[in-house]
């Protein structure tokens, strides 16, 4: 591993996907666009999609797309674990940077995070929008209300989730503003914050993943910064409308076991508040499911057992049998 004077260091791009080529092809080609002395590789790696993407990638000639095709969809969260293992493995980088088949960055980001001294911190974090300008609301960075008296209150008293994540105006400041977690859409992760915090957690499938890793890069003394010069693009439709159902309905045990493992880390010996509270929030959202009603009440259960118990070992397989069986 080399750093080159005057660059942040050697950069390779972690692209997860499955079946969704269109977003795929964007995301791949605004890459390439870098030069090789500010992007050396993008490492695709295919979650086992069935649709056209294994025959696109394979028609694919420029020498820096490296593929690597999973026997099975092993979710986001395997699908990360396998890319920085694999980036790490075959190409000793000094930043391994994350995304999603449908995030990318905007032109000029990947230049930008190599002109700048990037030895303060060993995680940056870029400034996420869709496509139209908006702040991604699925990607702001945050910071932990557990660990910040400040945040704790402003979060209880009024502003919830507006409490501890990021908002316009720090998005606007310009200026560097250091955080305890954030999303893996733009995440730029040194060798040194993976020495100290190791891999995501390919178990978890799906939801979560990021939140857990880089909370375990704060709690191991990792310094996280927001940079809102880096920006990156989330081509990424959030839900809206009165139906805000899980589709399909398996998600939802993924969901609320993997926000219980956070939970769990993030408020630390106030755990023992946090659950009740929690599982009776979500138990309550029964009466959103009609016509579905015992098949959800099922996986907010088994999700609230494994969650507590920190079980993450079933099966994909049989955690979407569930919902045959009710």
């Amino acid at each position: 591993m080399t750093q080159t004077e005057g660059r942040a260091g050697r950069v390779v791009a972690v692209v997860v996907t499955y079946n969704r080529l269109a977003q795929l092809e964007v995301t791949v080609a605004r890459l390439l666009r870098s030069g090789p002395d500010a992007l050396e590789a993008v490492l695709v790696v295919d979650n086992a999609s069935t649709d056209a993407t294994a025959s696109w990638l394979a028609e694919q000639s420029d020498p820096r797309l490296v593929v690597h095709r999973c026997e099975t969809n092993g979710g986001g969260a395997g699908g990360f674990e396998t890319g920085m293992r694999l980036a790490v493995t075959r190409f000793d980088p000094d930043w391994v940077l994350v995304m999603d088949d449908d995030g990318r960055p905007e032109p000029g980001a990947l230049e930008r995070f190599q002109a700048e001294d990037r030895s303060a911190a060993e995680v940056w974090a870029a400034a996420v929008y869709h496509p139209d300008g908006r702040i991604c609301d699925m990607n702001r960075p945050w910071l932990n209300p557990f660990w910040h008296r400040d945040v704790f209150l402003r979060t209880i008293f009024g502003k919830g989730r507006d409490g501890f994540h990021l908002g316009r105006e720090e998005y606007d400041a310009g200026h560097l503003c250091e955080i305890d977690g954030t999303s893996f859409v733009g995440l730029f992760i040194s060798r040194a914050a993976i020495s100290r915090a190791g891999y995501p957690d390919g178990s978890l499938f799906i939801y979560g993943d990021d939140v857990l890793y880089t909370l375990g890069v704060t709690r191991a003394g990792g310094r996280i910064v927001f940079d809102p010069s880096l920006r990156f693009e989330h081509d990424f439709s959030s839900m809206t409308g009165a139906d805000r159902r899980f589709r399909p309905l398996w998600k939802s045990y993924y969901y609320y076991r993997n926000l219980l493992l956070v939970y769990r880390i993030a408020s630390g010996p106030f755990f023992p508040l946090v659950l009740p509270m929690m599982a009776l929030k979500w138990l309550s959202r029964v009466r959103d499911h009609g016509g579905e009603k015992r098949v959800f009440l099922g996986y907010v259960l088994r999700a609230l057992r494994d969650g507590v118990l920190r079980r993450t070992g079933t099966s994909h397989a049989e955690v979407v049998g569930w919902a045959r069986r009710g």
